[in-house]
């Protein structure tokens, strides 16, 4: 091995990547991503607030039956998803722009969802308060996964599961034709943020029984806990990357 590789080695061996994207705090937002993707599915009238795809399906459909209102109801959880891209960046883009603060962009936008999400759990559940809140929690769903888009370097998403999958079986195939333990991590971090995202639909599906519209007080409390996180240190060291 030559001074070069010797050195990319030790690099990869200590890494240094913002808190945001830390293991602990992708597995926990993508977790409650499943959550809120099944809460609103099982609670909130069958509309799925973070799989844009499924409801842009949907619509479609409706479009075809002469569905107006079916429609309607899915077309605003979409426009809620592309208002959230838009509110992340220019909190961004304001946040780089202004520099240090009280805060850092990606807690403020944290802070969002918890707002947004907490007006939720006061919503009756019917046709039109469902619309509502279907609406809200697109929008809470854009805002993460646009503010939160790395594990340990690598692209991720914490509201949907397609690319996840896709990119933590390339990386088994590449660990299998190399042996390379930094591909072979990579893959388990995207499989681990997949059963995350599954044990939070099944948490939310145990909690909506009991608790009803309020169990997204959960989703709350799992966000309150990432954002403690990212006060503790703005960086930190990981293994390789």
């Amino acid at each position: 091995m030559n001074q070069t590789q010797h050195t990319e080695v030790q690099r990869s061996e200590n890494a240094t990547v913002q808190s945001s994207e830390a293991m602990r705090v992708g597995l926990l937002l993508t977790l409650t991503g499943g959550f809120l993707d099944a809460y609103t599915y099982l609670v909130r009238g069958h509309v799925f607030a973070n799989a844009q795809t499924g409801n842009i399906v949907m619509m479609g459909v409706d479009i075809a039956q002469g569905n107006w209102w079916g429609v309607g109801r899915y077309l605003l959880p979409v426009l809620a998803f592309v208002a959230g891209v838009l509110l992340a960046e220019t909190i961004r883009a304001h946040g780089k722009a202004q520099g240090g603060g009280v805060l850092h962009w990606r807690q403020w936008v944290l802070c969002i969802e918890l707002v947004v999400l907490a007006a939720v759990s006061f919503m009756p559940v019917n046709d039109i308060w469902n619309t509502v809140a279907n609406v809200c929690v697109s929008f809470v769903c854009s805002l993460q996964v646009q503010s939160f888009r790395k594990v340990h370097g690598r692209a991720y998403a914490t509201t949907m599961c397609t690319g996840n999958l896709r990119s933590g079986t390339e990386l088994l195939v590449q660990y299998l034709h190399s042996g390379d333990r930094v591909l072979r991590m990579h893959m388990i971090n995207y499989y681990g943020v997949i059963l995350a995202f599954l044990v939070g639909a099944a948490i939310s599906a145990l909690a909506v029984g009991p608790l009803g519209a309020k169990a997204i007080w959960l989703g709350c409390l799992v966000l309150a806990v990432v954002l403690g996180m990212l006060f503790s240190s703005e960086w930190e060291t990981v293994g390789p990357v």
